[in-house]
């Protein structure tokens, strides 16, 4: 990055249009985006992780292999008897366990508290990926179908307007915001379509503080999330443990979302938590997704309730509820009267419901 870092500090990004529609705003942004992840790709090399990188491979096996072919070269060629090209072939073959062996060991060896699920893992192998054997879907197309079905079914959403208001007194978007937001963010995550990691986004921001907040202060001004970030790419894996693999309720989703998109989602949860907070929104046993509370208080405030009710002689229950598919099943409408009701700003509001609609996986 430090030979494009001059570049992106002289990137400058277009103005918006002063009469905005949902077209306008999707074209600027668009634009824009492709600008600045154009003079990434273009001069960043793409990392190509091989399947079959072997992290126990020694220089001795490179020697071994380059010997073994040589000499299978001159047994095709008739200039050497197969006898001849055995010797170098066993020796190699016969290399190999012995390596794996002596990586195992060291890897053991060193290995600590955070490492040992990687060890476990190494242990006890890969499982076989488990494929979809669906009733009525016979074909891919028909099993893929099926499952976005199943995943992702389909709701109607309210056509969006034609003119985007533009709302006031909108607090813009922050270099310092963005930082905070960026330094949640972990470099290993899987980036989304584009393929840009936070790592690269951390290091634009480092070069130009302003192009972010330009890109994102429009867009919550006007109370809109583009197309360009409503696509994601999905993988569908296996559960675990099930009786058998014939519903798409014995699978699940992963959802690999753009990195860029989800920088801007941190920023305006973040809005709406202080929003909620302020206006006394969230229950007050509600510890997640708010800033200094988690899994601790949450335990700590059912410890409480369980023990001053047994101190009252009653005997207590505890039901636990795993929603799933909560996201999906929003409603934007519902979810929006409720935040215009409880004093959200308007900006935010439309923003959440743009948000909502239009998505494609």
């Amino acid at each position: 990055m430090d030979h494009i870092s001059p570049l992106l500090a002289d990137l400058t990004l277009a103005t918006p249009p002063a009469l905005l529609n949902p077209h306008s705003l999707d074209l600027w942004f668009d634009g824009c985006l492709a600008k600045i992840t154009h003079l990434i790709t273009s001069n960043t090399p793409t990392k190509r992780p091989s399947c079959y990188s072997k992290p126990w491979w020694t220089p001795e096996l490179t020697q071994l292999r380059g010997i073994h072919h040589h000499t299978s070269r001159l047994m095709r060629k008739n200039q050497s008897s197969p006898a001849q090209a055995r010797v170098p072939r066993n020796s190699y073959f016969k290399a190999i366990q012995p390596a794996k062996s002596v990586h195992w060991s060291q890897f053991l060896a060193n290995v600590d508290a955070r490492s040992v699920w990687d060890a476990r893992k190494i242990a006890a192998g890969r499982a076989p990926d488990r494929f979809p054997i669906l009733e009525n879907a016979s074909s891919p197309t028909k099993i893929n179908n099926t499952l976005l079905q199943h995943f992702f079914p389909p709701r109607p959403s309210p056509p969006p307007p034609l003119i985007l208001p533009a709302f006031k007194d909108i607090p813009p978007v922050l270099p310092a915001g963005v930082s905070s937001a960026l330094q949640k963010s972990s470099n290993t995550s899987a980036s989304g379509p584009s393929g840009i990691p936070y790592s690269i986004w951390k290091q634009v921001h480092k070069a130009n503080e302003q192009l972010l907040p330009s890109l994102f202060t429009p867009l919550l001004t006007h109370g809109y999330h583009p197309l360009a970030m409503k696509k994601a790419n999905s993988i569908v894996l296996d559960k675990l443990g099930k009786p058998d693999y014939r519903t798409p309720s014995s699978f699940r989703i992963i959802v690999l979302l753009e990195t860029v998109s989800k920088i801007l989602e941190r920023l305006s949860a973040l809005r709406l938590a202080s929003a909620a907070r302020s206006l006394g929104l969230p229950h007050p046993n509600q510890c997640g997704s708010l800033a200094g509370l988690g899994c601790f208080h949450a335990v700590a405030t059912l410890i409480h309730e369980v023990r001053l009710l047994q101190a009252a002689s009653f005997k207590v229950s505890t039901l636990f509820l795993d929603v799933k598919g909560g996201f999906d099943n929003v409603c934007a409408n519902k979810l929006a009267t409720i935040l215009t009701r409880g004093g959200v700003s308007a900006y935010l509001v439309a923003w959440i419901k743009s948000f909502l609609s239009k998505r494609q996986c």
